[in-house]
């Protein structure tokens, strides 16, 4: 995107929001770059210099606007989009990978070597891992700083800097203002490291909330999830300690509380739940390829922004997809709810309802099959995969090889087509995953005319590609089902 110069000169001078976050605008004459929707006169186009990232703006030298605040733009919709090298390291990096394992062990999770990792990022990002990382950090102070009253010292630590030295230098550099001038300005409200953060999650307009919140709320689990006053609420597994969350849908952004342990996590638990509630997406583009086929087309402009309800722990919701097999919703969540009582760690929430973290694959290895209240299959099927989770041999983390874990997910007893492209489409996040056995689907396409065998139904979804698992939302929301109402 950012090398077809006369797009991007063209994006600037309209102020389209869409693309922020897709390239930034560098201007020579001041010093400083922006997102392409920045409110300010555009400048002249001798002046403009085009980036592909934050990152490879900062490392040329560039600061950010105090206008527009790039640094806080929605991120590119291509590292969910696509499953090569690149989208794979920049999900990792987002999921603080560098920070804790540092490149060689973002190298390590890709499969490849450090110099690889490096050369492909340079050349289509203009930075390398490590300063992709450092405007992460950055973005992380940022945040810190003007919502909190923590001292520097600590902002500078939760950050992930290693020194305060480094902090102040990177503040400095990025946003020509130092983190007490930062501070100064945001005017923040009193918090501590015991109190909730608030952190507004921005996103691509439009968003259809309906059938995001409506799902997670729907299919939510007693004690991890809880849906209350007017926010989806859940714990979350964290690199450094648990946490919970509250996210509030509203017009402009949704609003996120974090209550962390650790606020080294904050980064982290922000790409979590951004992943979650797909924030990242282009829902215009979404919209305009599917419109173009005459049977979605109504259903797109009836629900415009409809996005896809990820997860922040893809290994918890394969373990629900499998609990969910020909099961109802509520069947599902109660099954959940018993492993949950029985192998989940408590967690404390003055604040509501949530009392347990979902338990990890490790500590599920050995579950008594005869205390599990479903058919023999389908306990050989959970053991079975909680045993190849725990071991490695499926990786579904965010820099996870969306083929190879397809492939190694269906060698598995019990696991077919349906539960693995569940799995994709909300685990992975692969936009074009596709559920032609689903009876919601079956019915949804009985009623509009489309074929119902799934090999006819598949080969009638190839125009819909890459945005499968988006036609997957739309016809769901043909039914009459929770998951397609957020509660009131």
């Amino acid at each position: 995107m950012f090398t077809e110069t006369e797009r991007c000169v063209r994006a600037v001078q309209s102020k389209d929001a869409r693309f922020d976050g897709w390239f930034y605008t560098a201007v020579l004459s001041t010093g400083i770059y922006c997102r392409p929707s920045c409110p300010v006169v555009p400048p002249k186009v001798e002046n403009m210099r085009f980036y592909p990232s934050a990152a490879a703006a900062q490392q040329a030298g560039f600061r950010a606007c105090k206008r527009c605040r790039p640094d806080a733009s929605p991120g590119s919709p291509q590292w969910n989009e696509r499953a090569d090298l690149v989208a794979r390291a920049m999900r990792l990096i987002a999921d603080g990978v560098v920070d804790t394992e540092g490149v060689p062990g973002l190298a390590a999770r890709l499969g490849y070597s450090v110099r690889q990792v490096e050369r492909q990022l340079l050349a289509e990002l203009g930075a390398g891992p490590l300063a992709i990382a450092r405007a992460q950090r950055a973005q992380t102070a940022r945040l810190l700083i003007e919502t909190s009253t923590l001292p520097m010292t600590d902002v500078a630590q939760a950050s992930g800097f290693a020194s305060i030295r480094s902090f102040n230098d990177t503040v400095r550099s990025v946003f020509a203002l130092t983190p007490t001038e930062l501070r100064a300005k945001a005017k923040p409200s009193s918090a501590t490291p015991t109190t909730a953060l608030s952190v507004r999650l921005p996103f691509r307009a439009p968003l259809l909330p309906d059938n995001l919140f409506g799902h997670l709320v729907a299919t939510g689990i007693p004690g991890v999830e809880e849906w209350r006053d007017g926010a989806y609420r859940r714990t979350l597994r964290l690199p450094h300690g648990p946490a919970v969350v509250a996210l509030r849908p509203t017009p402009d952004y949704v609003a996120a509380q974090l209550t962390l342990t650790d606020l080294r996590d904050l980064s982290t638990a922000i790409s979590r739940c951004r992943r979650l509630l797909d924030l990242d997406a282009d829902p215009e583009a979404v919209d305009e390829a599917l419109a173009e086929d005459p049977v979605l087309a109504p259903l797109i402009a009836k629900g415009p922004g409809r996005r896809v309800p990820r997860t922040v722990d893809p290994e918890e919701f394969a373990v629900r997809a499998v609990l969910g097999q020909q099961v109802s919703t509520a069947a599902a969540r109660t099954h959940a709810a018993r492993l949950v009582a029985a192998h989940g760690d408590p967690v404390s929430d003055p604040a509501g309802g949530l009392t347990h973290l979902f338990p990890t694959p490790e500590s599920l290895t050995g579950l008594d099959q005869e205390k599990l209240a479903m058919p023999a299959t389908r306990k050989r099927t959970l053991t079975t995969l909680v045993r190849a989770l725990a071991d490695g041999e499926v990786d579904l983390g965010p820099g996870a090889d969306w083929a190879r874990t397809r492939e190694r997910l269906l060698a598995l007893p019990g696991i077919g087509p349906w539960t693995v492209e569940t799995v994709a489409m909300r685990a992975l996040g692969d936009p074009d995953a596709f559920l032609p056995t689903d009876l919601g689907i079956k019915v949804a396409a009985e009623n509009l005319g489309l074929p119902t065998a799934p090999a006819a139904l598949t080969a009638r979804s190839e125009p819909w590609r890459p945005w499968r698992s988006y036609v997957v939302q739309h016809l769901w929301a043909t039914g009459d089902h929770a998951v397609n109402t957020m509660p009131s």
